[in-house]
């Protein structure tokens, strides 16, 4: 089972996208286009992790859906090593980059174990609300509840100056990520690490 789950880059690549999102479905052309390879190279891939079970399929709209068996005996092992080995973080940020001029992302609550749970973020930078909130609708809609907060620039480094509570103890909790931080000058300044 192991040697056909890692044998090529391709399945890597599946294995990365099905695992990483719950609940969604795939068609190949979609597929072709997400993971920029060929159609056959996904077909053959798709047909060989529905072989050892950890895919189903059906047929919508004249389209084959792809899908993950939830009852595969090692579902959860495998998404806890792709959750290891990868880095869902900086995928987000890269795409949340495109909504403004970021300087720093924060993420509280429990980012990418379970999603039914909630997850907040304090954003410092220039972006539009109404952008964000579409944002997370498309992009983090497994989680059952989001809260964010954004702050210009200047007020964030306004209130860390101030050693606002809210602000230092975001900052210094150790299970929150800081997935952007082009601040870090000042942080340390004001933190003292």
């Amino acid at each position: 089972m192991l040697k056909a789950l890692f044998s090529s880059n391709t399945r890597v690549k599946l294995l990365i996208t099905f695992l990483s999102s719950p609940g969604e479905e795939f068609f190949i052309r979609e597929l072709t286009r997400k993971l920029n390879e060929q159609i056959n190279s996904i077909r053959r891939e798709l047909n060989n992790l529905k072989k050892i079970g950890l895919l189903k399929s059906r047929s919508k709209n004249r389209k084959k859906y792809y899908f993950v068996n939830e009852d595969f005996l090692i579902l959860e092992d495998l998404r806890s090593m792709i959750s290891k080995c990868t880095d869902p973080k900086k995928e987000l940020i890269k795409k949340m980059q495109k909504l403004g001029d970021l300087s720093l992302v924060l993420f509280s609550g429990c980012f990418m174990q379970k999603k039914d749970k909630s997850l907040d973020l304090l954003i410092i930078g220039d972006l539009k609300k109404e952008d964000l909130t579409d944002f997370i609708k498309e992009e983090l809609k497994e989680y059952k509840d989001v809260k964010y907060g954004i702050l210009s620039k200047d007020d964030f480094l306004y209130r860390l100056k101030l050693n606002d509570k809210f602000i230092i103890d975001m900052l210094k909790d150790p299970d929150n990520i800081l997935g952007l931080n082009k601040l870090k000058g000042q942080l340390e300044k004001h933190l003292g690490s």
